[in-house]
């Protein structure tokens, strides 16, 4: 098999939150490694597994995971986002179940020449998909200061965003950043001592700014939540893992504004705009991982699992 290892996170939540039916229809639009595939796969009799991904490297090791459930299971080529267009084109009018793991996998980060990683050297790429165009080398070095400084704030959450995105062109000016190294050493230049000496390694709120930018990852996210609800059959469950904020204040602000259904100022007697609710929150708050998980994988420390189910 491929080296594409990658331990699923909130697994049997996630399986107890799409309430697998085995004739059901089920997509998992960011299949990874395979590891909540497969365990949906083997649940399945008559039903249909629709995995896709948009890394090639993950898809090929997937494919062979999930070889043994022949065909119950159709891979696909894309990005999440595009769940509706894949479904049109596979003929399936509706689904009993998405899951999306919004996570970058364990082997994307680890495997050095992706350039995901601040602790090792590596060209600036950082795509999820290798075939597309837009690179971090081409972020870091032609991006205006403005921008720069805007998505280190906005999608790092980093408070020297200014700083740093004024370093990085200060830098570039003499000669452009192409390593992974080079950039860390630049973002630790424009950093005060005292956040230096922080427990969280100076690159990580950047590179992750930097990632999400290159991947557009939160545009991804919008207009995936818009599309996935109407594909969903009566009683299809949706279920969503995050792994900040960002990318959950949109999952959660979705399926919250899906279950309310009405958009009438509070100060209406009546509604008058009669939109009715599509969903159901299967639960108030999000599922996180036990102690038991947390101990055996790290990782899953910061995620969020939300499920809706359409009514």
């Amino acid at each position: 098999m491929s080296e594409f290892h990658h331990i699923s996170v909130l697994l049997q939540e996630c399986l107890d939150g799409l309430d697998i039916k085995p004739h059901g229809i089920y997509v998992d639009g960011t299949l990874g490694g395979a590891g909540h595939s497969s365990e949906i796969a083997r649940r399945l009799t008559t039903g249909r597994l629709i995995g896709i991904d948009r890394d090639p490297v993950a898809l090929k090791a997937a494919g062979e995971r999930l070889a043994p459930y022949g065909d119950r299971v159709t891979l696909v080529h894309s990005n999440f986002c595009d769940i509706a267009r894949v479904l049109q084109e596979l003929q399936i009018p509706g689904v009993d179940g998405i899951l999306l793991d919004l996570g970058v996998s364990s082997p994307q980060l680890d495997e050095v020449s992706r350039g995901f990683s601040y602790m090792a050297d590596a060209p600036l790429d950082m795509r999820m998909n290798n075939q597309d165009a837009l690179q971090a080398d081409t972020v870091v070095n032609t991006w205006s200061q403005e921008e720069l400084r805007r998505i280190l704030y906005t999608y790092g959450e980093e408070r020297y965003a200014s700083q740093i995105a004024a370093a990085i062109c200060r830098r570039r000016e003499v000669s452009p950043i192409r390593t992974t190294l080079e950039l860390v050493d630049v973002i630790r230049s424009a950093m005060p001592a005292s956040a230096l000496r922080e427990k969280q390694h100076p690159a990580k709120r950047s590179f992750q700014a930097i990632r999400i930018a290159v991947n557009d990852e939160l545009g991804a996210v919008e207009k995936v939540m818009e599309d996935a609800i109407p594909l969903l059959n009566p009683g299809g469950r949706l279920a969503v893992i995050t792994f900040h904020s960002l990318e959950d204040r949109i999952v959660k602000n979705a399926m919250v504004a899906a279950a309310k259904g009405c958009t009438c100022p509070p100060s209406f007697p009546v509604c008058v705009c009669g939109k009715k609710p599509l969903v159901e929150l299967c639960s108030r708050k999000p599922i996180t991982a036990t102690d038991e998980e947390l101990e055996a994988n790290p990782r899953s420390r910061s995620a969020k699992l939300r499920v809706c189910r359409k009514l």
